[in-house]
């Protein structure tokens, strides 16, 4: 029996049954953290619960679910159960959830036991744990829940530098737009830089690493020259703002290889950008990028040959 089948038996085994479940975790608290394993399992407790017809509220931390019910709008006369799910049982935290529903019966899932005989491990009813308990350890829930369909993979590719353009900069007012606009799209966000260095594990060590990463992504979001010239080569479409006033080598790189996803700094709404990351993602700039890809590897193939080479771009029809 896994732990959602032992969580239900013994839910249903209350003398007046299950009633109104709290969930709660990590999640839950102010100074917590939701991280994305805990929100699974979280998902996974709350599908067997739906299953089987067992109501339940979950309490959130305003940070990071702002409109959502938190403990303080949990009272504990609501409910006769409540569920901590996911993590280590360790910290005050912990004690002050035993003390403020102290009358409801409370159950640990999917934990991580640090002391068996600790007051906030002692203070379940029932601790259903994936390691430390007295049993073997379980698979983690994370692993069973149930999850929407995968969002696209974005690198975000900044640059604060070029001091070389002094008052035509509008960098931080583009990084800022870009930044907060990103933040708001439904999509896994990943921070790289073309900046290399072998002593920082952060950073690539070598143009192929690049490459490499740049080559996984579905879009690259960027403000770097580079960023857009190596997306391209790997085949993947550039969302490339200019952070210059009035455009500069970002624009001119645009231009040679006709890739029209470029927004000026003086365009950069959310409105300009959510039309090029629309085309971008919606199977139109994927099949662009394809095509710059293999207009500069024949230009590679021919530059090896000895050959002359024009620009990639040329002869091509813009995208639109």
């Amino acid at each position: 029996m896994d732990a959602p089948d032992r969580l239900l038996a013994f839910l249903r085994a209350h003398p007046e049954g299950p009633g109104r479940v709290l969930l709660t975790g990590w999640f839950s608290f102010t100074d917590g953290e939701a991280t994305a394993g805990d929100l699974l399992a979280r998902a996974a407790v709350a599908q067997a619960l739906d299953a089987a017809g067992i109501p339940h509220d979950t309490a959130w931390s305003a940070g990071f679910v702002p409109d959502a019910r938190t403990l303080d709008e949990a009272p504990p006369e609501a409910y006769r159960h409540v569920l901590f799910v996911c993590g280590p049982l360790h910290g005050p935290q912990l004690l002050e959830l035993h003390r403020r529903y102290a009358d409801c019966v409370r159950v640990a899932v999917n934990v991580s036991v640090i002391d068996p005989h600790g007051p906030e491990t002692t203070g379940f009813a029932l601790v259903l744990a994936r390691d430390g308990g007295t049993g073997p350890p379980r698979p983690d829930l994370a692993a069973l829940a149930p999850a929407g369909p995968l969002p696209p993979l974005v690198a975000i590719v900044l640059t604060e530098g070029q001091g070389e353009y002094g008052d035509r900069r509008g960098h931080a007012d583009v990084t800022a737009t870009l930044t907060s606009w990103a933040a708001g799209k439904d999509c896994a966000r990943l921070p790289v830089d073309t900046r290399l260095a072998r002593d920082d594990w952060r950073l690539c060590a070598g143009p192929e690493q690049f490459l490499a990463l740049a080559a996984r992504c579905d879009l690259v979001v960027t403000t770097r020259l580079h960023g857009l010239v190596l997306a391209l080569r790997a085949g993947v479409p550039a969302l490339a703002v200019d952070p210059v006033l009035g455009g500069a080598k970002l624009s001119a790189q645009a231009r040679a290889l006709r890739w029209p996803a470029l927004v000026p700094a003086e365009e950069a709404r959310p409105d300009v950008l959510d039309r090029w990351w629309r085309w971008c993602l919606d199977g139109r700039g994927r099949a662009a990028a394809w095509r710059r890809a293999a207009l500069l590897a024949r230009a590679r193939r021919r530059r090896v040959a000895g050959d002359p080479v024009s620009s990639p771009g040329r002869g091509t029809p813009a995208a639109h």
